[in-house]
């Protein structure tokens, strides 16, 4: 045997040639107050909307929204935090966070915001993770904060992706309907533009929410992040090109600090696996293909193989054709003939344009509607947001996707 592969000193003696406190590149870090760049008036704003905390009075309800690394999550996560953290003495308040990606039903956030605010050491109780209904996980929930807390700060991070409204009503509604006598504050957190408009009336009358938009970063600010991040790196690690030209990819792509971020990260990695202590612009190149394709995997790691065989349909066509736009029916033809070629039952045309409608929500495609004027109809165009060849590549590798022909090569459908 060549040894063991996993020897720590031969795991991390490139390693430590490159990166000096990797914590730096996770997403999920929450940056000290110095580290957040480009958002002083959102951090000012949301601020203002939850300070009545402090006087143990009812924070009010925000809508967060912006398109993805704009910095909604982690202003809502710190701006929490230091509510939490300045409380007096006599107002005891607890912030939280909630995936909503994780956590997608009534049932499933109720439970998981029952555990997170319950003590057993004060209430005496526990609550289990499975088998009550959503009815009792808020009835444990209300209990947990009545003995423990007089103020709560729920963010809901990707609320969109919630099956139901009901945790914005109930959370909204606790204190008016008896069911608590804690004070509730929710941060609804969405990637979606359109969110705040398609909530329903009831929704919106019982949130009385306060939107707080939050705009791209540009190409300045995103250098500005990502140099704040440079002491992730060793002392002269990183070649001078390297985050100038992260955050101009980013600052192509929405201004997307959580992608430069990706970027700059992928890039120590592929030095890392070449055994070299430097980080160059051909890394950079690279990162920002594994950086898109692990986005593309993580928003289609839950689709049904019908909007994949749909997205797998686009693509190629984009890749066969000299042109980007596809119509509808198009894109149905392409879809049809994988679809039988895989054997999986064809949707119907409507059902399809409710996929196609899904994956625009989902930001993997931009749709818009054309009008040709008199005679010539209304139709919609679709267009995909990443890399045609990246989408390709990446749905091909699913073993039943895999077994299609009918694709780049073939010129009929």
């Amino acid at each position: 045997m060549a040894g063991d592969p996993l020897d720590p000193e031969k795991l991390f003696s490139v390693q430590d040639e490159i990166f000096a406190n990797r914590r730096l590149l996770e997403t999920s870090h929450v940056p000290e107050p110095g580290r957040i760049v480009g958002r002083d008036m959102e951090i000012t704003t949301l601020a203002g909307h939850l300070e009545d905390a402090l006087l143990c009075s009812s924070p009010e309800n925000v809508i967060v929204y912006g398109k993805t690394g704009t910095g909604k999550s982690l202003v809502s996560r710190w701006v929490s935090q230091r509510i939490q953290e300045s409380a007096p003495k006599d107002v005891t308040i607890r912030a939280t966070r909630i995936d909503c990606s994780q956590d997608t039903t009534e049932t499933q956030v109720a439970s998981s915001l029952a555990r997170t605010f319950n003590d057993p050491v004060v209430t005496g109780s526990t609550v289990p993770l499975t088998g009550l209904s959503a009815s009792n996980y808020w009835k444990l929930l209300w209990e947990a904060l009545d003995e423990q807390y007089d103020v709560a700060i729920v963010i809901l991070d990707e609320a969109d992706l919630l099956s139901t409204h009901n945790p914005l009503m109930r959370l909204s509604r606790a204190r008016e309907n008896a069911d608590t006598n804690a004070r509730i504050g929710v941060i609804a957190v969405s990637n979606k533009l359109q969110y705040p408009s398609r909530l329903d009336e009831r929704t919106v009358s019982s949130l009385r929410a306060k939107e707080l938009p939050f705009p791209p970063y540009d190409a300045d600010q995103l250098t500005e992040i990502l140099e704040r991040r440079r002491e992730a790196f060793r002392d002269g690690v990183l070649s001078e090109d390297v985050i100038p030209l992260c955050s101009a990819f980013a600052a192509q792509e929405h201004g997307d600090a959580r992608k430069a971020i990706d970027i700059l990260r992928h890039a120590g990695k592929l030095a890392h696996k070449e055994g070299i202590d430097r980080v160059v612009e051909r890394h950079v190149r690279e990162a920002r293909r594994l950086a898109e394709r692990d986005r593309f995997t993580e928003t289609t790691r839950t689709a049904t193989m019908q909007a994949k065989a749909g997205l797998l349909a686009l693509a190629a066509l984009s890749l066969r054709h000299d042109r980007s736009v596809f119509t509808t029916s198009e894109i149905y033809d392409q879809y049809f003939a994988i679809a039988r070629e895989i054997d999986l039952d064809p949707l119907s045309v409507r059902r399809f344009r409710d996929i196609l409608k899904e994956q625009a929500f989902l930001g993997l495609l931009e749709s818009e509607k054309e009008n040709d004027g008199k005679g010539g109809g209304i139709h919609i165009d679709h267009r995909l947001m990443d890399d045609p060849e990246l989408v390709y590549d990446t749905l091909s590798e699913d073993e039943r996707l895999g077994e299609s022909t009918l694709t780049i090569d073939s010129e009929s459908v």
